[in-house]
C-alpha cells in the first residue's frame, strides 16, 4: 500500500480503535485497522458457553453514555439493548451476603437508616459513616487518592467493605493508590465542594419519575455484537497484522511497510510505550508508569436442577478484607434476559485485582477450584460443573493512580504530530468512555488539529 492523502492507520481492533476507525470512515477519511492477534474486539469477547452467548471480558455500558448509544443506534443495535433483570446485588460481608443499600454510588452511602437495615456494616461502622455530617471540610491536597476522601470522612468499615469492593469491582484496583480525581470524578467533586460528602449527595439524589432506565444495560447476543458490526462498517480490518515498527515517514508516519497520515495508537499504555520508544523515548518513559493490574473471570455452567435457589438479584462482590479467591459473581442467567434458561445456571466469578495476584501461577483447573470453593461456601453451589471456561487477562486494567491528570498533560505535549493515542488508557476504561475518547480523537484529525 503506497501513501493515501489524508489516510490513518490504526493500530488496535478494540473498541477505542473500532469507534476511532468508525467515525473517520463516516468523515469520508481512508481508514485501515491493524489487529495482532486473530482476535477483534480486544477485551470484547462474547464466547460460547453451553450454547449460550457469555461475554467474558465487559459484559456491560452504562446507559447515560451518549456517544455510545448513538453509535449502537446508528449501527441500527438500539433495539437489542436489554437491562439487568434486577434484584439488586450484593456484598459479602462478616459470613453472609448483604445487599447493597440503595443510594451507596461507588460505595459511599447517601442514606444511613438502610445502611443498618443491610447489616453490611457494624452498627459502630454506621455509627462512624454518619460523623462525615459533623466533621469539618477535609483537606486533601490537589489529588487526593480515593482512601484520602473517604476514610477520614466515613472511617475504615465503610472504606473496607464498600468502597474497596465496589472500586475493586469496576476497576481491580487499590483506592489507595487511585487518584480521586481521575478515577471517580463525580465523588472528587463533591467532596472538593462541600463540607460534607453525605449531605451533598443527599442533595443531589434525583426523585424518581417515571420509569428509569438501569444505569447499566448490555446487547442481546453479547457485546461481541457491537464490535463486529463496527468492524463491519470500518471495512479494512486486517486480524493477526502486528505493528513491530514506527517512524516519521515525509510529512506521515510509516507502520512496518505501511504510509499514512495519521497513525492512531488504541492499544494499551506499555504496547503504546514500546512503538514509540524509538522515536519519542519521552513519551515512552511516561506511558510506561502507567501501570496495570492483572485479572481473570471462571464461567462455570451447571445443570439447573443442581443448583439451590439462588438469592433475587444478579451477583455480589467480595471486599479484600475478607481474603477470598472470588473478586466478584454474577450469576448471569439471573442477571441478563438473553441467558435465561430453565436447563442451565451460569455463574461468573471474577478472580484478581491490586495485590492479590495467586490465579497468575494456576492453571485454569486449579482456578475453576479456588472458584468452586468460593461458591459452595458463598452460595451454597456445591455440584459438578458440566462446562467452564476460564478468561485470563494479564494486565488488563490500567490504574489512574494519583498524579494520573499531571501525566496525561504530560504524555500530550510529548505526543508528535500525527500520532494520537485514545483508549482505556487514559480517560475512561468503560466501553461509554473509550468510545467519548475515540469520537474526539476522530474528530481532532478530521478537524486537522492535535488533541
Amino acid at each position: 500500500m503506497g501513501h493515501v492523502a489524508g489516510s490513518t492507520l490504526i493500530i488496535g481492533s478494540g473498541i477505542s480503535g473500532l469507534a476511532t476507525a468508525y467515525y473517520l470512515r463516516r468523515g469520508a477519511s481512508s481508514v485501515t485497522v491493524l489487529e495482532a492477534t486473530a482476535h477483534l474486539g480486544g477485551k470484547v469477547a462474547t464466547v460460547d458457553v453451553e450454547g449460550l452467548p457469555v461475554d467474558v471480558g465487559p459484559d456491560a455500558f452504562l446507559s447515560r453514555g451518549a456517544d455510545l448509544r448513538q453509535l449502537i443506534d446508528d449501527l441500527g443495535l438500539t433495539d437489542d439493548i436489554i437491562e439487568p433483570q434486577g434484584g439488586g446485588s450484593y456484598i459479602w460481608s462478616r459470613g453472609r451476603l448483604r445487599p447493597i443499600p440503595p443510594g451507596a454510588a461507588f460505595g459511599l452511602p447517601d442514606r444511613l437508616v438502610p445502611l443498618l437495615r443491610s447489616g453490611l456494616l457494624s452498627p459502630a461502622g454506621v455509627a462512624r459513616a454518619g460523623f462525615d455530617i459533623v466533621l469539618p471540610a477535609t483537606k486533601s491536597g490537589s489529588d487526593p487518592s480515593i482512601a484520602d476522601l473517604v476514610r477520614p470522612r466515613f472511617g475504615g468499615d465503610v472504606y473496607h467493605r464498600m468502597v474497596e469492593p465496589l472500586l475493586g469491582g469496576v476497576h481491580a484496583g487499590d483506592p489507595a493508590q487511585l487518584s480521586a480525581k481521575s478515577t471517580v470524578p463525580e465523588i472528587y467533586a463533591i467532596a472538593s465542594g462541600n463540607r460534607s460528602v453525605y449531605l451533598s449527595m443527599r442533595k443531589r439524589r434525583v426523585k424518581p419519575t417515571g420509569r428509569r432506565q438501569a444505569p447499566l444495560v448490555s446487547l442481546r447476543g453479547g457485546m461481541g455484537r457491537l464490535t463486529h458490526a463496527l468492524a463491519d462498517a470500518v471495512g479494512d480490518v486486517r486480524l493477526g497484522t502486528p505493528a513491530t515498527s514506527l517512524e516519521p515517514d515525509g510529512t506521515g508516519w510509516r507502520v512496518d511497510d505501511l504510509t499514512a497520515d495519521n497513525v492512531v495508537l488504541a492499544t494499551p499504555a506499555y504496547v503504546t510505550a514500546d512503538l514509540v520508544r524509538a522515536t519519542a523515548p519521552e513519551l515512552s518513559a511516561v506511558l510506561d508508569t502507567i501501570s496495570y493490574v492483572d485479572v481473570a473471570n471462571a464461567t462455570l455452567a451447571f445443570r439447573a436442577a443442581d443448583v439451590p435457589p439462588l438469592p433475587p438479584g444478579t451477583g455480589f462482590l467480595v471486599p479484600p478484607i475478607e481474603r477470598e479467591f472470588i473478586v466478584g459473581c454474577s450469576w448471569l442467567t439471573n442477571k441478563w434476559p438473553h441467558l435465561a434458561n430453565e436447563d442451565v445456571v451460569l455463574i461468573k466469578s471474577m478472580v484478581g485485582r491490586a495485590g492479590d495476584t495467586r490465579w497468575l501461577s494456576m492453571s485454569d483447573a486449579e482456578i475453576v477450584d479456588g472458584v468452586r470453593d468460593g461458591l459452595a461456601r458463598i452460595l451454597d453451589v456445591d455440584a459438578a460443573p458440566i462446562a467452564t471456561y476460564v478468561q485470563r487477562w494479564p494486565r488488563a486494567m490500567p490504574q489512574y493512580t494519583v498524579g494520573h491528570a499531571e501525566r496525561l498533560a504530560r504524555i500530550e505535549s510529548l505526543t508528535p504530530t500525527g500520532l494520537h493515542l485514545t483508549g482505556a488508557a487514559y480517560r475512561g476504561a468503560g466501553l461509554a468512555a473509550c468510545t467519548t475518547q475515540a469520537a474526539a480523537t476522530a474528530a481532532s484529525i478530521l478537524e486537522g488539529t492535535q488533541p
